[in-house]
């Protein structure tokens, strides 16, 4: 189908929809409706109804969609069948941790190599290669990488992602607290931990309530 413009609020629920989707055990029906994904995730029939329409026109009346088909159309649209190659800067302990962790592969990210202003080491203990940061530019102008990865700590982060931009990167994934000012034409995501961890600890405090 023609790829349409999406809001980046259908692109964080794409995901779930997909990892729901292959949790369901190949024994049970090869179909399922925008209803029954819905009651599944706990969410509104009409808004995924409209999401899956933005990503696949296989659903039937009464029928529903194809299982296989459909995750295979939501990770063709998220970009999962293309490998990304990104760099990482900032080969801390959490630096280390995402170039260590396989799962990115289902996703199509690849890290390339991770960069540090002093790196203690050649490598990860999986292998991803550990370079200075002055190899940066000619790393990501060589193997034309278009996204980077940010685990420095927050004061380093604005340095870091205009050091990224000038690389030619279009795209970062910050995981760093503090906002990053970028051009236009320049995605940022941010990967807020303290933000999760606030909405966790709301959600036991307001449980512990509800128990007294």
């Amino acid at each position: 189908m023609t790829r349409k413009e999406i809001s980046k609020s259908v692109l964080k629920r794409l995901p779930g929809y997909l990892a729901y989707l292959k949790t369901i055990p190949s024994t049970g029906s090869p179909y399922i409706s925008a209803t029954a994904l819905a009651a599944a995730l706990g969410m509104g029939e009409v808004q995924v109804r409209k999401d899956l329409a933005m990503v696949s026109d296989g659903g039937r009346p009464k029928i529903g969609y194809l299982r296989e088909s459909l995750i295979d159309d939501i990770e063709q649209f998220l970009g999962y069948d293309n490998t990304t190659d990104a760099v990482l800067i900032g080969a801390g302990k959490l630096g280390q941790a995402l170039c260590g962790y396989s799962g990115f592969k289902a996703y199509g990210l690849n890290i390339l190599a991770a960069f540090d202003v002093e790196p203690s080491a050649a490598q990860t203990q999986e292998g991803t290669p550990i370079y200075p940061m002055e190899q940066l530019e000619s790393f990501c102008k060589a193997n034309k990488v278009l996204m980077g990865i940010i685990t420095v700590p927050a004061q380093h982060a604005q340095k870091v992602c205009d050091q990224l931009i000038e690389c030619g990167i279009k795209a970062v994934w910050s995981f760093a607290t503090s906002h990053l000012e970028v051009p236009e034409g320049i995605l940022v995501q941010y990967e807020n931990m303290a933000t999760s961890l606030a909405v966790l600890s709301m959600h036991l405090q307001a449980q512990m309530k509800e128990k007294k």
